[in-house]
């Protein structure tokens, strides 16, 4: 692990990312903001070093292969990064069993081979692993006590990953070759991987893109009915993301998902009133 992610705190990480995150914790206590912090650190450690174009493949799997290995045992006691001592810290706090952030690594590590999905049920395991267990964290750092917030964060986890896949889908093919679209839901529209090398965005693409916003749309619902009277105080973090993410996907339908030549990101006002509505709502 490169010295600068190894040394970096937990802050450091999280402002460096510019992520619609940071908004959505606005909403937490300060004491389980600073768990968030950390819990998102070592989300980011762990994304990017399975992304980091300039380090060699067997580098990464030696790496991330570190990590869980370390996890497993919190690291006997012999952490030597400030992420990785606050990890430690953080699944003792809070209880958090080691194989959820075990398989947090384990998706990450997907990204350094799979360049493709047959399925969707393919994508969606891939998905659990780094959203819907990044949700199940959460929940528990958030305070949640009741089983439906689990269920709530695997729902929510499924539609945050699948809006970030339609977001990103010019992105990915472009600087990784990467295609999350299922191929049998490609097929299904008609639309090749040729016709996304073209930069095609015609009705197929469009159809076959408000395909999977319906399913993502779907998992937001889903997550929204399973908030509870006891919970909805803890989830408010959650449920500022699922505003934010929901809006973003609306913003990408209403311009007809032009995301091979454009980067959707709601403005800063914007976020912050989502925020504001879930705080309040």
């Amino acid at each position: 692990m490169p010295s600068s992610e190894k040394d970096s705190t937990g802050a450091e990480i999280t402002r460096r990312s510019k992520s619609n995150l940071a908004f959505a914790l606005r909403c937490l206590p300060p004491e389980r903001r600073r768990d968030m912090v950390d819990f998102y650190a070592f989300c980011r450690v762990i994304d990017d070093l399975a992304d980091d174009p300039g380090t060699p493949v067997e580098t990464k799997r030696a790496a991330l292969a570190r990590w869980r290995e370390g996890l497993a045992t919190d690291f006997d006691g012999s952490a030597s990064g400030t992420i990785e001592k606050a990890t430690v810290a953080l699944r003792k706090k809070h209880e958090l069993p080691a194989e959820w952030l075990i398989e947090i690594v384990r998706g990450c590590e997907t990204d350094i081979d799979v360049k493709r999905y047959a399925t969707f049920e393919d994508l969606r395991a891939y998905c659990y692993r780094v959203a819907s267990v990044v949700g199940l964290v959460s929940a528990r750092i958030f305070g949640c006590v009741r089983l439906e917030s689990e269920k709530y964060a695997v729902n929510l986890g499924y539609a945050l990953q699948i809006t970030n896949i339609l977001r990103d889908v010019g992105v990915d093919f472009r600087e990784d070759a990467r295609i999350y679209l299922p191929a049998e839901d490609r097929e299904r529209f008609g639309y090749s991987e040729e016709d996304l090398a073209a930069g095609l965005t015609d009705e197929r693409f469009r159809a076959l893109m408000e395909f999977e916003a319906a399913r993502a749309d779907a998992y937001y619902a889903a997550a929204l009915g399973y908030r509870t009277p006891e919970d909805r105080k803890a989830l408010r973090a959650a449920e500022g993301m699922r505003r934010i993410y929901s809006a973003l996907l609306a913003e990408m339908r209403r311009d007809g998902f032009r995301v091979l030549g454009k980067r959707y990101r709601l403005g800063k006002p914007r976020m912050l009133w989502c925020v504001l509505r879930a705080y309040f709502g």
